[in-house]
């Protein structure tokens, strides 16, 4: 059943903070959502899950339309549901994007922060905002440079309404979990200089880390993740 492929992610999730040193409580654990079908989300909420992550924005929007309909216990997908985008997105995409996520982890260049501000402040809407580096240097991925990653800091600070919450990264897909620790591990020190820099004294909290899905994301909190993004785990092998 979902709830006890909800419930072993879970407990794997507080095994690896017990190896580490960390409170569980300290994970956030997203429910990857691409390709499943709205019952299996309601599902999933109803069991627990609270946070849940798409890839594209017209999908999500579709079962935001839907999913919003379903009457929960105190309203679950209205009150208690985050919504996080954390597949690439595209500047022409950034009105919808706006409307539906409440969290933005794909965020990688200063015309993408630009558009998401203006239609931020049509909206009124206050949005947290993820930068995705690039650690791997993989052509093919999205994300930007390490080197990039302060200057995109730092204009994110100066918006109104984007609010930088931390970096995401997505390490090169391998058969092993620990061939993925030191893109972790790089992120973590990109995101720690970055703190001790200019950057630390102005942010009003440390900075996140989204890393670690579900091949790997053990791996990633043992590395410092504070976001992991689960979908196989949870929901079993996606569509095609």
């Amino acid at each position: 059943m979902l709830a006890d492929c909800l419930q072993s992610v879970r407990d794997r999730i507080a095994k690896a903070c017990q190896r580490s040193g960390r409170s569980p409580s300290a994970v956030t654990l997203i429910g990857v959502t691409k390709t499943v079908p709205v019952e299996r989300i309601e599902e999933a909420v109803t069991a627990g899950l609270t946070d849940l992550g798409e890839n594209r924005v017209q999908e999500a929007r579709a079962k935001h339309v839907v999913l919003s309909r379903f009457q929960l216990p105190a309203s679950s997908f209205q009150r208690n549901v985050r919504w996080h985008m954390i597949g690439h997105l595209q500047s022409n995409k950034a009105r919808q994007a706006v409307e539906i996520f409440d969290v933005m982890h794909s965020v990688d260049s200063l015309p993408l922060i630009e558009v998401l501000e203006r239609e931020a402040a049509k909206q009124s809407k206050a949005v947290d905002v993820l930068i995705q580096v690039n650690v791997s240097g993989e052509a093919a991925k999205s994300g930007c440079r390490p080197d990039e990653t302060q200057g995109l800091a730092q204009a994110l600070m100066n918006t109104s309404h984007l609010k930088l919450t931390g970096l995401m990264t997505i390490p090169p897909l391998a058969d092993s979990p620990e061939a993925s620790r030191p893109f972790f591990r790089q992120l973590r020190e990109l995101r720690d200089t970055l703190q001790r820099g200019p950057l630390g004294h102005s942010a009003t909290r440390p900075l996140q880390l989204s890393m670690g899905m579900s091949h790997d994301f053990e791996v990633a909190i043992e590395e410092g993740a504070d976001v992991v993004r689960i979908g196989t785990a949870i929901f079993g092998a996606r569509a095609t």
